[in-house]
Parts: structure tokens; sequence; C-alpha cells
């Protein structure tokens, strides 16, 4: 095997790592991974493999992945009872079309701006984790009732900034369904999904008709890799108590915020997608 060869099955590889892990914490805590498999494209490619990617480049593979994975989970759960589909009409259809306005808006931003939007969602993510929940977890799925004004608000919220960054917005719906609709832990996760795909939709097609750079056969490979790991993470999901289940989202998401907010305010290297010097005229 030579070299290029050698290189290109390491880079398969790594995607495949990034791709099948992030999408099976995604469906066991009702996320579209991109909370962990943003930093994950970020910083593990290079460290692993020598290659890398903008934080454009990012946001493109991140809207493939999560429509593949939370599309993958949402069929694992379909005859679940957790599955609010009413919830899902509300939300949905306000965060299909603000995260296509947020993912096409997403080429008029520089790199550390994506990345800034990224971090501000999984700050404001970490502190609703926070706040006291009364208990609903104990209430039927048929007796869940929820205010529809504040649920299609918060699907815009989540879907304008999440389509800058390519992600499901999973990680920030999540924690805004528990603690403001006031949803039960299994609910809200399952339903998230179903949210997070529609939202994924918008995403993705404002990022393709805006001709923004998204790699094809990259993203094929993380598609790949997240079919095969989201239902595993789904099915698991149903079996594992609901205070489990929020300790795993916190701790991720506390990960990500310490690592991508030391990196904004303490920069080290240049990053790779920093724009190179101009070229000294020729006499």
């Amino acid at each position: 095997m030579g070299a290029l060869e050698g290189a290109m099955l390491l880079k398969i590889l790594v995607l495949a790592l990034i791709g099948w892990s992030a999408s099976f914490v995604s469906g066991m805590v009702g996320i579209g991974g991109a909370v962990i498999k943003y930093p994950m494209l970020l910083y593990l490619p290079p460290l692993l493999a020598g290659f890398s990617y903008s934080a454009h480049e990012v946001a493109g593979l991140n809207a493939i992945q999560v429509f593949f994975a939370t599309l993958s989970a949402v069929v694992a759960l379909r005859k679940e009872p957790y599955l609010n589909r009413s919830l899902v009409l509300y939300m949905g259809g306000a965060i299909l079309l603000a995260s296509f306005i947020g993912g096409f808006g997403a080429q008029y931003l520089s790199q550390a701006a994506v990345n800034v939007v990224f971090a501000f969602l999984a700050v404001a993510a970490l502190f609703l984790m926070f706040l006291p929940k009364k208990a609903l977890d104990d209430v039927p799925p048929d007796k869940v009732r929820f205010n529809r004004a504040l649920a299609v608000g918060i699907a815009v919220f989540v879907g304008l900034a999440s389509g800058v960054v390519g992600a499901g917005g999973g990680f920030i719906l999540v924690p805004l369904m528990l603690f403001i609709l006031r949803i039960p832990t299994r609910m809200t996760i399952a339903t998230s999904l179903a949210v997070t795909f529609l939202n994924s939709i918008g995403s993705t097609l404002g990022k393709v008709l805006s001709n923004q750079i998204i790699y094809w056969p990259d993203g094929v490979v993380l598609v790949i890799a997240s079919m095969l790991g989201a239902p595993l993470g789904a099915r698991l999901m149903t079996r594992t108590s609901p205070r489990l289940l929020q300790g795993i989202l916190t701790a991720l998401i506390a990960l990500t915020v310490a690592k991508m907010w030391w990196d904004i305010l303490l920069p080290g290297e240049v990053p790779a997608d920093a724009p190179l010097p101009p070229a000294e005229p020729e006499n």
C-alpha cells in the first residue's frame, strides 16, 4: 500500500470513528450529534490523520451527518409512545424555515464568527441543564401538554442559530424542551430527534443553495457510520434512566464549552482555515 492509499484509509477510519461515536450518543440522548461532532471534526483530523477542515467545512459536514443520524434514529423510534407528533408538527415547521435562513445566511459570516455562534449555543445549553426542573417524568405520554406559541418561538431561535453551524440544534433544543416547555425526559429525547431531523433539512438546503463548501465524499463516510450508530443509541435510550441521560448530556456539553471557549479566547496556532497573507507583487 502506497503512502497516498494509506493516508486515504486513515482519513476514512478517522471520519468513520467520528461519525459512529457522535451518532451513537445522538441517538441515546436525543441530540443530532453536533455538540460532540463539531469539535471532533475540528480537532481530531489534524491530531490523528494530518488533515483539517475549516469552520464552514465542518458546518457543511455537520448538516449532512445530522440529517441521516436523526433520520435513522427517528425510524428506530417511530412506534414508541414517547414521540409527541403534535409537538413535532408545531416545532418542526417553524424550525425548518428558520434553519434554512440560518444555513443560507452563514455564507456571510467569517470562520471565527461561526465558531462563536456554536460556542454561545453550547453555553446556553449548559446553563439550561442546571435549571431546576419539576418532576414530570411520571406523566403519561397522552397527558403531556405544552405552550404552542412558546414551542414555535423556541424552534425559530434554535433553527436560526443552529442553521449557521450546520447543527441539528438538539444539544440546545433538548434542554429548552425539558426546562422551558417542561416535557418529560424520554418524550423530549424522542421528539427532539424528529424536530432535529427537520432542522437539518433546512440547514442543508440553505448551505447547498448558497454554494457553501460541502465535501460530499467525506460526508458519505460520516453518513454511513451515523446510520450504524444512531439506531443503537436510540434503542439504548429506552432502557436508560432519565437522570443518567441528563447527566451524560450535561457532561458532553460542559466539555465542549470548555474546549471551544479556550480556543476562542486563548488561540494558539493559526487555524488551518486562516487566510494566507497576500503575495508580494512581482516586479
